[in-house]
């Protein structure tokens, strides 16, 4: 039998407090987490704002990461965005001081992850069909569609980063 901690997330177990309908969405950022923990304090920090053929830089998508899941938990509570949060999107991609290291966007991002998972364990399951709306433009969704989405969305940039980072890493 396999030690509990090497299996995925999502083969643990439900999460304590967690409505079961959105233990997916809480297996996810969680595994998201863990994956992105393995750079901490050993990511090159001339290298997080390099953009190798082009693609996103790691620093992007680590900020992007925290950003997302702020935009797309907000309407899922069927609100509109803050000009704060209107701000940190035009400033995704830009190093937000000089120094600016991974462990320090990790951290950001493991903040609002951490928002996340208070929202989705207050969440009522019974609210998960409701149209939210998204963005400017209004556009229909439900709930549940925009908390699936901040986890699909979550993976995918992972997946960027850590094939950015390995790239810039095998590179120099």
């Amino acid at each position: 039998m396999q030690n509990n901690d090497q299996l995925e997330v999502w083969l643990r177990g439900p999460l304590p407090g967690v409505p079961d309908l959105l233990q997916p969405v809480a297996h996810a950022l969680l595994q998201a987490r863990e994956e992105l923990g393995i750079f901490t304090n050993t990511f090159p920090n001339k290298l997080l704002w390099e953009k190798p053929a082009g693609v996103a830089s790691v620093g992007f998508h680590l900020q992007h990461l925290a950003g997302v899941l702020d935009r797309l938990f907000t309407y899922a509570r069927g609100e509109s965005l803050s000009e704060s949060q209107m701000a940190y999107l035009k400033s995704e991609g830009r190093e937000p001081y000089e120094e600016c290291t991974y462990s320090h966007l990790l951290d950001q991002f493991g903040a609002q992850l951490d928002i996340a998972l208070k929202q989705l364990r207050e969440t009522d399951p019974e609210t998960l069909t409701e149209i939210r709306y998204v963005g400017r433009a209004m556009v229909p969704s439900t709930h549940l569609g925009l908390l699936f989405h901040a986890a699909e969305h979550t993976q995918r940039h992972v997946g960027q980063l850590l094939v950015t980072a390995k790239v810039l890493i095998a590179d120099h």
